[in-house]
């Protein structure tokens, strides 16, 4: 029988407008539990800053046990265009063993899938994009796991398409999708909309399972700062949403993927059932 294994989903923390009594609690959380690994899904930083970098990572150097970090819209340079299209890694590499690594666990493994491109042909960058050298990477990885052992595939963006065009979220996440539905994914592990959620995504191939971390930041949506706590016993995955108000899972989860991470703004829009939209828009500085 397959051990048990307990690992801590974070996401969004974002250094420079980060919850520092969030953080502090995450901290002891990890110290006092000892996860298997940590799986931080993207935007460490506000604005890709190197003051932020540096303060995420002395932060996740700290910590002690396994980590692996995927690259979110947010890390990437913001204010230098050269060093984004060049170098868009530059201010990373203080942590770079970390930056989208596969963790090998006894029958469980964590599989990077990178969303973030350092340009889009479309406006709004901040979207997800899978590209098929990003896709195969991941399917590659997936292959070549030992008989048996399944896989939680992390990225920074929800795949799940919204909107008529069905393009308005992930570009490709779909294909995505369907291709990891063809393999041991015992689910796909995401950030960016700063709510928690855990959804079913039917696809020509199958279910996949879609589990989304809140943030650990000050730009809360419609929850507390909160983090995801899976836990896998060979057989089933529960996740536990953790927080400090002590609000139940269930009621920290949203029910839908929104098309960003902007707070709700009117009804119909996808609010947790706590109900605590902010009464303005979260900080953007």
């Amino acid at each position: 029988m397959t051990d048990r294994k307990l690992l801590f989903h974070l996401s969004d923390i974002h250094f420079g407008l980060e919850d520092k009594r969030a953080l502090d609690w995450v901290v002891g959380e990890i110290a006092t539990w000892r996860p298997d690994a940590v799986a931080i899904t993207g935007d460490l930083t506000m604005r890709a800053r190197q003051r932020e970098f540096d303060a995420a990572t002395r932060w996740i150097k700290a910590l002690d046990v396994p980590v692996t970090v995927e690259v979110g819209n947010h890390d990437l340079p913001y204010f230098n265009p050269v060093e984004r299209f060049f170098d868009p890694y530059k201010r990373l590499r203080a942590v770079e063993r970390v930056v989208e690594a596969e963790l090998d666990l006894p029958g469980l493994a964590v599989v990077p899938l990178k969303t973030v491109r350092r340009w889009q042909p479309r406006l709004n960058w901040s979207k997800g994009w899978v590209t098929d050298a990003a896709l195969e990477r991941c399917l590659s990885a997936i292959d070549a796991l030992p008989a048996g052992t399944r896989a939680l595939v992390t990225c920074h963006h929800p795949l799940r398409e919204v909107g008529t065009a069905g393009t308005a979220l992930t570009r490709h996440g779909q294909k995505a999708l369907e291709e990891l539905a063809r393999r041991p994914v015992l689910a796909v592990l995401s950030g960016h909309v700063h709510d928690a959620f855990d959804i079913m995504e039917e696809t020509v191939h199958g279910p996949v399972r879609m589990i989304g971390a809140g943030t650990l930041s000050q730009r809360v949506r419609s929850t507390p700062p909160s983090f995801n706590e899976l836990t896998w016993d060979g057989e089933r995955l529960e996740v536990c949403v953790r927080n400090l108000e002590a609000v139940a899972t269930d009621a920290m989860q949203i029910d839908d993927v929104p098309e960003d991470a902007m707070p709700p703004r009117a009804p119909g829009e996808p609010v947790a059932p706590v109900n605590q939209v902010p009464p303005v828009d979260p900080p953007v500085h």
